[in-house]
Protein backbone atom coordinates (compact mmCIF):
# COMPACT_ATOMS: atom_id res chain seq x y z
CA UNK A 1 0.00 0.00 0.00
CA UNK A 2 2.88 2.36 0.62
CA UNK A 3 3.70 2.04 -3.09
CA UNK A 4 0.27 3.24 -4.14
CA UNK A 5 0.95 6.77 -5.34
CA UNK A 6 -1.55 7.42 -8.16
CA UNK A 7 -3.38 10.13 -6.15
CA UNK A 8 -0.06 11.83 -5.43
CA UNK A 9 0.79 11.80 -9.14
CA UNK A 10 -2.53 13.45 -10.01
CA UNK A 11 -2.08 16.02 -7.23
CA UNK A 12 1.39 16.86 -8.55
CA UNK A 13 -0.22 17.78 -11.88
CA UNK A 14 -2.69 20.08 -10.11
CA UNK A 15 -5.77 18.24 -11.35
CA UNK A 16 -6.79 16.07 -8.37
CA UNK A 17 -10.62 16.27 -8.32
CA UNK A 18 -11.67 14.34 -5.20
CA UNK A 19 -12.73 15.23 -1.64
CA UNK A 20 -13.35 18.86 -2.56
CA UNK A 21 -14.78 20.61 0.47
CA UNK A 22 -18.18 22.33 0.28
CA UNK A 23 -18.90 25.08 2.79
CA UNK A 24 -22.63 25.52 2.23
CA UNK A 25 -25.89 23.67 1.68
CA UNK A 26 -26.14 21.33 -1.33
CA UNK A 27 -27.91 23.45 -3.95
CA UNK A 28 -27.47 24.50 -7.57
CA UNK A 29 -24.80 26.86 -6.26
CA UNK A 30 -22.41 25.96 -3.45
CA UNK A 31 -19.57 27.72 -1.66
CA UNK A 32 -16.10 26.22 -2.12
CA UNK A 33 -12.94 27.97 -0.99
CA UNK A 34 -15.06 31.08 -0.48
CA UNK A 35 -16.24 31.05 -4.11
CA UNK A 36 -19.70 30.46 -5.53
CA UNK A 37 -19.60 27.37 -7.74
CA UNK A 38 -22.35 26.00 -9.97
CA UNK A 39 -23.12 22.44 -8.87
CA UNK A 40 -23.61 19.94 -11.70
CA UNK A 41 -22.27 16.96 -9.76
CA UNK A 42 -25.10 16.31 -7.29
CA UNK A 43 -27.50 13.36 -7.05
CA UNK A 44 -30.15 15.55 -5.42
CA UNK A 45 -32.34 15.32 -8.51
CA UNK A 46 -35.38 17.04 -7.01
CA UNK A 47 -33.33 19.63 -5.14
CA UNK A 48 -34.95 18.76 -1.80
CA UNK A 49 -31.85 18.71 0.43
CA UNK A 50 -32.55 22.27 1.58
CA UNK A 51 -36.35 22.20 1.26
CA UNK A 52 -37.82 23.84 4.40
CA UNK A 53 -40.20 20.94 5.03
CA UNK A 54 -37.38 18.39 4.89
CA UNK A 55 -35.16 20.40 7.21
CA UNK A 56 -38.02 20.95 9.67
CA UNK A 57 -38.90 17.24 9.68
CA UNK A 58 -35.30 16.26 10.40
CA UNK A 59 -35.09 18.86 13.16
CA UNK A 60 -38.31 17.68 14.82
CA UNK A 61 -37.15 14.07 14.73
CA UNK A 62 -33.82 14.96 16.33
CA UNK A 63 -35.57 16.82 19.15
CA UNK A 64 -37.93 13.90 19.75
CA UNK A 65 -35.63 10.87 19.34
CA UNK A 66 -32.11 12.28 19.72
CA UNK A 67 -29.24 12.06 17.26
CA UNK A 68 -29.01 8.27 16.93
CA UNK A 69 -30.73 4.98 17.73
CA UNK A 70 -27.75 3.43 19.58
CA UNK A 71 -28.17 -0.01 18.09
CA UNK A 72 -29.25 -2.18 15.19
CA UNK A 73 -32.79 -2.51 13.93
CA UNK A 74 -32.62 -6.16 15.01
CA UNK A 75 -32.23 -5.25 18.67
CA UNK A 76 -32.84 -1.83 20.23
CA UNK A 77 -32.56 0.42 17.15
CA UNK A 78 -36.10 0.36 15.73
CA UNK A 79 -38.26 3.45 16.25
CA UNK A 80 -41.83 4.00 15.11
CA UNK A 81 -40.59 6.41 12.42
CA UNK A 82 -38.73 3.53 10.71
CA UNK A 83 -41.96 1.51 10.62
CA UNK A 84 -43.96 4.42 9.24
CA UNK A 85 -41.42 5.00 6.47
CA UNK A 86 -41.43 1.31 5.55
CA UNK A 87 -45.22 1.19 5.49
CA UNK A 88 -45.57 4.27 3.30
CA UNK A 89 -42.83 3.17 0.90
CA UNK A 90 -44.50 -0.23 0.47
CA UNK A 91 -47.76 1.48 -0.45
CA UNK A 92 -45.94 3.88 -2.80
CA UNK A 93 -44.19 1.15 -4.81
CA UNK A 94 -47.14 -1.26 -4.49
CA UNK A 95 -45.23 -4.08 -2.80
CA UNK A 96 -46.28 -6.07 0.26
CA UNK A 97 -43.41 -5.00 2.51
CA UNK A 98 -40.27 -2.86 2.75
CA UNK A 99 -37.21 -2.86 4.98
CA UNK A 100 -34.98 0.18 5.45
CA UNK A 101 -31.19 -0.06 5.62
CA UNK A 102 -28.66 2.51 6.86
CA UNK A 103 -27.14 3.05 3.39
CA UNK A 104 -28.00 2.16 -0.17
CA UNK A 105 -24.74 0.24 -0.53
CA UNK A 106 -25.76 -1.97 2.39
CA UNK A 107 -29.05 -2.80 0.69
CA UNK A 108 -27.41 -4.33 -2.38
CA UNK A 109 -24.63 -5.88 -0.34
CA UNK A 110 -27.06 -7.49 2.09
CA UNK A 111 -29.74 -8.55 -0.38
CA UNK A 112 -27.72 -9.85 -3.33
CA UNK A 113 -25.42 -11.82 -1.03
CA UNK A 114 -28.16 -13.81 0.71
CA UNK A 115 -31.35 -14.23 -1.34
CA UNK A 116 -29.94 -17.13 -3.39
CA UNK A 117 -28.13 -20.30 -2.32
CA UNK A 118 -25.18 -22.46 -3.33
CA UNK A 119 -27.02 -24.22 -6.14
CA UNK A 120 -28.39 -20.98 -7.62
CA UNK A 121 -27.27 -18.20 -9.98
CA UNK A 122 -26.85 -14.42 -9.74
CA UNK A 123 -26.81 -12.84 -13.22
CA UNK A 124 -25.71 -9.21 -13.47
CA UNK A 125 -25.32 -6.50 -16.11
CA UNK A 126 -21.62 -5.76 -16.57
CA UNK A 127 -22.20 -2.09 -15.66
CA UNK A 128 -24.15 -2.72 -12.46
CA UNK A 129 -23.26 -0.54 -9.49
CA UNK A 130 -20.28 -1.52 -7.33
CA UNK A 131 -22.59 -2.40 -4.43
CA UNK A 132 -24.26 -5.08 -6.57
CA UNK A 133 -20.85 -6.37 -7.58
CA UNK A 134 -19.80 -6.66 -3.93
CA UNK A 135 -23.04 -8.42 -3.03
CA UNK A 136 -22.49 -10.88 -5.88
CA UNK A 137 -18.95 -11.55 -4.65
CA UNK A 138 -20.23 -12.41 -1.18
CA UNK A 139 -22.94 -14.71 -2.50
CA UNK A 140 -22.40 -18.47 -2.49
CA UNK A 141 -24.32 -18.66 -5.76
CA UNK A 142 -22.72 -19.04 -9.18
CA UNK A 143 -22.07 -15.58 -10.67
CA UNK A 144 -22.78 -14.80 -14.31
CA UNK A 145 -22.42 -11.50 -16.17
CA UNK A 146 -24.00 -10.28 -19.40
CA UNK A 147 -22.95 -7.47 -21.74
CA UNK A 148 -24.46 -4.10 -20.91
CA UNK A 149 -28.19 -4.09 -21.73
CA UNK A 150 -27.55 -6.81 -24.33
CA UNK A 151 -30.53 -9.14 -24.24
CA UNK A 152 -28.89 -11.72 -26.49
CA UNK A 153 -26.04 -11.91 -23.99
CA UNK A 154 -28.48 -12.19 -21.08
CA UNK A 155 -30.37 -14.99 -22.81
CA UNK A 156 -27.09 -16.79 -23.47
CA UNK A 157 -26.29 -16.71 -19.75
CA UNK A 158 -29.78 -17.82 -18.74
CA UNK A 159 -29.73 -20.69 -21.22
CA UNK A 160 -26.56 -22.04 -19.60
CA UNK A 161 -28.09 -22.16 -16.12
CA UNK A 162 -29.63 -25.34 -14.76
CA UNK A 163 -33.37 -25.10 -15.48
CA UNK A 164 -34.42 -26.13 -11.97
CA UNK A 165 -32.10 -23.66 -10.16
CA UNK A 166 -33.09 -20.25 -8.84
CA UNK A 167 -31.85 -17.57 -11.24
CA UNK A 168 -31.75 -13.94 -10.04
CA UNK A 169 -31.23 -11.24 -12.66
CA UNK A 170 -29.90 -8.03 -11.06
CA UNK A 171 -29.72 -4.75 -12.96
CA UNK A 172 -29.63 -1.02 -12.39
CA UNK A 173 -32.82 0.66 -13.60
CA UNK A 174 -30.95 3.83 -14.56
CA UNK A 175 -27.21 3.36 -14.87
CA UNK A 176 -25.45 5.82 -12.60
CA UNK A 177 -22.60 6.88 -14.90
CA UNK A 178 -24.05 6.46 -18.38
CA UNK A 179 -27.59 7.66 -17.60
CA UNK A 180 -29.21 5.08 -19.88
CA UNK A 181 -32.26 3.05 -18.90
CA UNK A 182 -32.21 -0.74 -18.65
CA UNK A 183 -34.54 -2.58 -21.08
CA UNK A 184 -36.73 -3.82 -18.24
CA UNK A 185 -39.61 -5.14 -20.42
CA UNK A 186 -37.17 -7.36 -22.34
CA UNK A 187 -35.61 -8.56 -19.08
CA UNK A 188 -39.10 -9.43 -17.85
CA UNK A 189 -39.78 -11.39 -21.06
CA UNK A 190 -36.59 -13.42 -20.66
CA UNK A 191 -37.24 -13.96 -16.95
CA UNK A 192 -40.62 -15.48 -17.80
CA UNK A 193 -39.09 -17.68 -20.50
CA UNK A 194 -36.35 -19.06 -18.25
CA UNK A 195 -38.29 -18.93 -14.95
CA UNK A 196 -35.93 -16.40 -13.42
CA UNK A 197 -36.47 -13.70 -10.79
CA UNK A 198 -35.60 -10.02 -11.14
CA UNK A 199 -34.10 -7.38 -8.84
CA UNK A 200 -33.89 -3.78 -10.05
CA UNK A 201 -31.73 -1.11 -8.40
CA UNK A 202 -33.88 2.03 -8.64
CA UNK A 203 -31.38 4.34 -6.92
CA UNK A 204 -31.45 6.77 -9.86
CA UNK A 205 -34.97 5.93 -11.00
CA UNK A 206 -37.05 6.69 -7.92
CA UNK A 207 -38.04 10.36 -7.89
CA UNK A 208 -37.14 10.65 -11.57
CA UNK A 209 -39.02 8.14 -13.76
CA UNK A 210 -42.55 6.80 -13.62
CA UNK A 211 -45.76 8.46 -12.48
CA UNK A 212 -45.01 10.42 -9.32
CA UNK A 213 -41.36 9.29 -9.48
CA UNK A 214 -42.15 5.63 -8.79
CA UNK A 215 -39.18 4.46 -10.84
CA UNK A 216 -38.06 2.68 -13.97
CA UNK A 217 -40.23 -0.42 -13.53
CA UNK A 218 -43.33 1.72 -13.00
CA UNK A 219 -42.30 3.80 -16.05
CA UNK A 220 -42.51 0.62 -18.15
CA UNK A 221 -45.62 -0.68 -16.36
CA UNK A 222 -43.94 -3.86 -15.13
CA UNK A 223 -43.45 -3.26 -11.39
CA UNK A 224 -45.64 -6.27 -10.56
CA UNK A 225 -43.32 -8.46 -12.68
CA UNK A 226 -40.21 -7.46 -10.70
CA UNK A 227 -39.56 -9.39 -7.48
CA UNK A 228 -37.23 -6.98 -5.68
CA UNK A 229 -37.13 -3.19 -5.94
CA UNK A 230 -34.18 -1.40 -4.35
CA UNK A 231 -33.98 2.32 -3.64
CA UNK A 232 -31.71 4.83 -1.93
CA UNK A 233 -32.45 7.94 0.10
CA UNK A 234 -29.27 9.79 -0.90
CA UNK A 235 -30.61 10.96 -4.26
CA UNK A 236 -34.16 12.22 -4.74
CA UNK A 237 -35.06 11.52 -1.09
CA UNK A 238 -32.54 14.13 0.15
CA UNK A 239 -31.20 11.98 2.97
CA UNK A 240 -29.04 8.88 3.50
CA UNK A 241 -30.04 5.22 3.64
CA UNK A 242 -31.85 2.78 1.39
CA UNK A 243 -34.59 0.18 1.18
CA UNK A 244 -35.68 -3.06 -0.44
CA UNK A 245 -39.30 -3.75 -1.42
CA UNK A 246 -40.71 -7.20 -2.10
CA UNK A 247 -43.31 -9.74 -0.94
CA UNK A 248 -43.76 -10.40 2.80
CA UNK A 249 -42.02 -13.78 2.79
CA UNK A 250 -38.88 -12.40 1.12
CA UNK A 251 -38.72 -9.40 3.45
CA UNK A 252 -39.23 -11.66 6.46
CA UNK A 253 -36.29 -13.78 5.33
CA UNK A 254 -34.09 -10.75 4.73
CA UNK A 255 -34.91 -9.22 8.13
CA UNK A 256 -33.44 -12.30 9.79
CA UNK A 257 -30.60 -13.16 7.41
CA UNK A 258 -29.26 -10.00 5.71
CA UNK A 259 -26.02 -9.39 7.58
CA UNK A 260 -25.50 -5.77 6.49
CA UNK A 261 -28.93 -5.06 8.03
CA UNK A 262 -28.71 -7.13 11.19
CA UNK A 263 -25.20 -6.05 12.16
CA UNK A 264 -25.38 -2.33 11.33
CA UNK A 265 -26.64 0.54 13.44
CA UNK A 266 -30.05 1.70 12.28
CA UNK A 267 -30.86 4.80 10.25
CA UNK A 268 -30.78 7.98 12.35
CA UNK A 269 -34.07 9.65 13.27
CA UNK A 270 -33.18 12.79 11.30
CA UNK A 271 -32.32 10.82 8.14
CA UNK A 272 -35.49 8.74 8.47
CA UNK A 273 -37.69 11.81 8.88
CA UNK A 274 -36.00 13.59 5.97
CA UNK A 275 -36.61 10.63 3.64
CA UNK A 276 -40.23 10.35 4.80
CA UNK A 277 -40.91 14.04 4.25
CA UNK A 278 -39.26 13.91 0.82
CA UNK A 279 -41.64 11.08 -0.08
CA UNK A 280 -44.58 13.25 1.00
CA UNK A 281 -43.30 16.15 -1.12
CA UNK A 282 -42.98 13.89 -4.18
CA UNK A 283 -46.59 12.84 -3.72
CA UNK A 284 -47.97 16.32 -2.98
CA UNK A 285 -45.82 18.54 -5.22
CA UNK A 286 -45.37 16.91 -8.67
CA UNK A 287 -43.97 20.15 -10.04
CA UNK A 288 -40.50 19.19 -8.76
CA UNK A 289 -40.33 16.21 -11.11
CA UNK A 290 -41.83 18.28 -13.93
CA UNK A 291 -39.13 20.93 -13.53
CA UNK A 292 -36.42 18.24 -13.43
CA UNK A 293 -37.54 16.95 -16.82
CA UNK A 294 -37.79 20.44 -18.29
CA UNK A 295 -34.16 21.03 -17.29
CA UNK A 296 -33.14 17.58 -18.56
CA UNK A 297 -34.67 17.98 -22.03
CA UNK A 298 -33.22 21.48 -22.31
CA UNK A 299 -29.70 20.34 -21.44
CA UNK A 300 -29.83 17.20 -23.60
CA UNK A 301 -30.86 19.28 -26.60
CA UNK A 302 -28.06 21.79 -25.93
CA UNK A 303 -25.36 19.14 -25.73
CA UNK A 304 -26.58 17.29 -28.83
CA UNK A 305 -26.76 20.52 -30.86
CA UNK A 306 -23.11 21.30 -30.07
CA UNK A 307 -21.89 17.82 -30.97
CA UNK A 308 -21.08 16.38 -27.54
CA UNK A 309 -20.91 12.60 -27.35
CA UNK A 310 -23.50 11.73 -24.70
CA UNK A 311 -24.26 8.09 -25.42
CA UNK A 312 -27.75 6.67 -24.94
CA UNK A 313 -28.80 8.73 -21.92
CA UNK A 314 -32.40 9.85 -21.62
CA UNK A 315 -32.21 10.97 -17.99
CA UNK A 316 -30.85 13.80 -15.80
CA UNK A 317 -27.51 11.93 -15.78
CA UNK A 318 -25.64 13.15 -18.86
CA UNK A 319 -22.28 11.52 -19.67
CA UNK A 320 -19.94 13.75 -21.67
CA UNK A 321 -17.42 11.31 -23.12
CA UNK A 322 -13.77 12.36 -23.11
CA UNK A 323 -12.13 8.94 -23.66
CA UNK A 324 -8.81 10.07 -22.24
CA UNK A 325 -8.05 9.87 -18.51
CA UNK A 326 -5.60 12.78 -18.39
CA UNK A 327 -7.95 15.07 -20.33
CA UNK A 328 -10.84 14.00 -18.10
CA UNK A 329 -8.99 15.24 -15.02
CA UNK A 330 -7.80 18.34 -16.84
CA UNK A 331 -11.23 19.40 -18.09
CA UNK A 332 -12.65 18.89 -14.59
CA UNK A 333 -10.06 21.33 -13.22
CA UNK A 334 -10.60 23.81 -16.06
CA UNK A 335 -14.34 23.82 -15.41
CA UNK A 336 -13.82 24.30 -11.68
CA UNK A 337 -11.67 27.33 -12.44
CA UNK A 338 -14.64 28.61 -14.48
CA UNK A 339 -16.93 28.11 -11.49
CA UNK A 340 -18.50 24.77 -12.45
CA UNK A 341 -18.42 21.55 -10.41
CA UNK A 342 -18.68 18.30 -12.38
CA UNK A 343 -17.58 14.75 -11.63
CA UNK A 344 -14.85 12.94 -13.57
CA UNK A 345 -15.52 9.25 -14.18
CA UNK A 346 -12.43 7.09 -14.67
CA UNK A 347 -11.55 3.41 -14.01
CA UNK A 348 -12.72 1.44 -12.09
CA UNK A 349 -16.04 3.29 -12.49
CA UNK A 350 -15.77 2.84 -16.27
CA UNK A 351 -13.62 1.15 -18.90
CA UNK A 352 -10.27 2.89 -19.66
CA UNK A 353 -11.48 4.10 -23.06
CA UNK A 354 -14.85 5.31 -21.71
CA UNK A 355 -13.72 8.10 -19.34
CA UNK A 356 -16.25 10.87 -19.11
CA UNK A 357 -17.55 13.91 -17.30
CA UNK A 358 -20.75 13.15 -15.40
CA UNK A 359 -23.08 16.14 -15.71
CA UNK A 360 -26.18 15.75 -13.53
CA UNK A 361 -29.22 17.96 -13.23
CA UNK A 362 -31.48 19.09 -10.42
CA UNK A 363 -35.06 20.35 -10.60
CA UNK A 364 -33.84 23.66 -9.24
CA UNK A 365 -31.33 24.39 -12.03
CA UNK A 366 -32.26 27.39 -14.16
CA UNK A 367 -31.86 27.66 -17.93
CA UNK A 368 -29.36 30.47 -17.33
CA UNK A 369 -27.21 28.18 -15.18
CA UNK A 370 -27.44 25.36 -17.73
CA UNK A 371 -26.56 27.71 -20.61
CA UNK A 372 -23.49 28.99 -18.79
CA UNK A 373 -22.31 25.47 -17.98
CA UNK A 374 -22.81 24.19 -21.54
CA UNK A 375 -20.99 27.20 -22.96
CA UNK A 376 -17.99 26.69 -20.65
CA UNK A 377 -17.97 22.95 -21.33
CA UNK A 378 -18.00 23.58 -25.07
CA UNK A 379 -15.02 25.94 -24.81
CA UNK A 380 -13.03 23.56 -22.60
CA UNK A 381 -13.75 20.54 -24.78
CA UNK A 382 -12.79 22.45 -27.93
CA UNK A 383 -9.59 23.72 -26.33
CA UNK A 384 -8.58 20.15 -25.43
CA UNK A 385 -9.64 18.91 -28.90
CA UNK A 386 -12.25 16.57 -27.49
CA UNK A 387 -14.97 17.86 -29.81
CA UNK A 388 -14.61 17.81 -33.61
CA UNK A 389 -13.72 21.10 -35.27
CA UNK A 390 -16.74 22.65 -36.98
Amino acid sequence: MARYDLPQQIKAKGVYPYFRSIESEQDTEVIMNGRRILMFGSNSYLGLTNHPRVIEAATRATHKYGTGCAGSRFLNGTIDLHLQLEHELAQWVDKEDVMVYSTGFQVNLGVVSCVTGREDYVICDELDHASIVEGRRLSFSTPRKYRHSDMSSLEHELSHCRPDAIKLIVTDGVFSMEGDIAPIPEIVRLARKYKANIMVDEAHGFGVLGHGGRGTCHHFGVSHEVDLLMGTFSKSFASIGGFIASDRDTINYLRHNSRSYIFSASLTPAATAAALESLHIMQEEPEHIERLWEATHYALNGFRTLGFEIGATKTPIIPLYVRDMEKTFLVTRMLFDEGIFVNPVVPPACAPNDTLIRFSLMATHTKKQIDYAIDRLFECFRKLEILPTL
